[in-house]
């Protein structure tokens, strides 16, 4: 979902604070680009982008980080683009290994580089743009290319509304899954399913650990930078905490310490977890663990790793012992158009966007890379009979809930949120004392770069 960025970069991160919304203002605005409002000053209103008349450019460049490896399934349905409209150039540029870089080089553009017409944002990149108003708000230029956006997911529309507009359309979507070893669960004598709570599975850890499996971990935790803040979200839902109520930050409650109290427990010495040091699928794929939590967009590549070595079987993430659903978060990326560039390339992105995310084009990106297909009249038959792990994680989205808006309205607290984790689970500090501390650092990122420009 969020890339490979791994915990000794975590102070890359720092970009995001240097460049967040209020960082960026002097800058940006010596250089003719997008400004953010002054302190105290407040959003400016939303402002509509008027294409009566406009000839939609015959090239434009599309910027992406690939994610989930989809940079071949990506130029594939370019090439069904360029052939279903003759004249017309899309250039696609891996702008970025993962999200965050991408981002960077986005950001970067803004004081003078040369701009893409179309860039992918994930879920904690977009928010800033808005604040920066260095994107469009979409709902003329969807207007425009006609785009049937109601028949999008509407949980994965949502989270890009925000002032009564539509900042970006879904399309690398995903939600996070609990994967675990079919073969490890018989051996342990667990029942084929995943654990209904992470209590239960809890209980059924130390089976998993008698069944001599040779595995390092019965569960193995997410890399910590790529997905703490993301995950550990469902931990929190579970026991009635969370990263943040609205935009006032909840971290240190009881409910939220409690979660993360067990969390840290069950990776001590002695437990049943693991941290993963790069990326947990791949490290259940080895068969070096029995189950762990990842993204729907790892779906495909883990499949296609243990194919005939071992079956793999996939749930709903666990619930809590006071929060049974919804305990999943959304995640992964959508995409935006850049304002300062010209209407005709905004209107040729707009065309773009529409052709890219069609029902049949949907299912495409889906079955070769495990995000999860987002429009509604999309049909995914073909899909789930080839992967009916694929419909697990189609349902689970009627059990979502929107993310905290501390991990993605806040720039920087994706990168705060895993420096916790890693003090917690590493080191094992003081659950409370790293809530109290985090706490105090997401609350400024909100005062200082948040609330002025809301």
């Amino acid at each position: 979902m969020t890339g490979s960025l791994r915990l000794p970069d975590l102070d890359r991160r720092g970009f995001l604070r240097l460049t967040g919304a209020v960082g960026a203002t002097a800058a940006l605005a010596a250089c003719g680009g997008p400004t953010v409002s002054a302190p105290g000053s407040g959003p400016a209103a939303v402002e509509k982008v008027d294409f009566s008349g406009v000839k939609p450019a015959a090239t434009i460049t599309f910027w992406s980080n690939n994610p989930g490896s989809s940079g071949a399934v990506t130029q594939q349905i370019i090439d069904a683009y360029q052939a279903a409209n003759p004249g017309t150039k899309v250039n696609l540029v891996t702008a970025g290994a993962n999200y965050e870089e991408i981002a960077q080089k986005f950001q970067t553009a803004q004081t003078g580089g040369q701009l893409p017409d179309l860039v992918v944002l994930s879920d904690v990149w977009w928010f800033r743009y808005y604040m920066q108003r260095s994107i469009i708000p979409l709902d003329s230029a969807i207007s425009a290319a006609g785009i049937d956006l109601p028949d999008y997911r509407e949980g994965l529309v949502k989270d890009y509304q925000y002032a009564g507009a539509q900042w970006a359309v879904p399309w690398a979507r995903s939600t996070p899954l609990f994967y675990y070893n079919k073969a490890h669960w018989a051996a342990a004598g667990l029942p084929d399913k995943a654990p209904a709570t992470w209590q239960e599975f809890a209980d059924w850890a130390p089976k998993l650990k008698a069944a001599g499996l040779g595995t390092q971990n019965a569960f193995q935790l997410p890399a910590l930078a790529d997905y703490a803040g993301w995950t550990f979200q469902n931990n929190l839902w579970g026991e009635g905490g969370g990263w943040s109520k609205d935009f006032t930050v909840t971290c240190d409650s009881p409910e939220s310490v409690a979660a993360l109290e067990f969390i840290k427990k069950s990776a001590a010495p002695g437990g049943w977890a693991g941290v993963s040091a790069k990326d947990q699928a791949n490290d259940l794929a080895a068969g070096a663990v029995s189950a762990t939590v990842s993204s729907t967009g790892s779906l495909a590549g883990v499949l296609k790793t243990v194919a005939g070595k071992f079956e793999v079987g996939v749930g709903f993430l666990p619930a809590g012992s006071k929060v049974d659903k919804p305990v999943c978060p959304t995640g992964g990326a959508g995409l935006g158009i850049p304002k300062n560039i010209p209407k005709e390339n905004q209107l040729a992105a707009a065309n773009f966007i529409k052709f890219l995310t069609s029902p049949e084009n949907c299912v495409l990106f889906s079955a070769a890379t495990g995000y999860l297909p987002i429009r509604t009249s999309a049909n995914i038959n073909e899909l789930v009979t080839k992967t009916p792990q694929a419909k697990v994680a189609i349902d689970q989205l009627a059990v979502t809930r929107p993310q905290d808006n501390a991990r993605v309205f806040f720039p920087g607290a994706d990168g705060e949120m895993a420096k916790a984790a890693a003090k917690m689970l590493n080191e094992q500090a003081d659950v409370a004392a790293t809530m109290a501390t985090l706490k105090t650092s997401l609350t400024n990122i909100y005062e200082q770069q948040v609330k002025p420009n809301l």
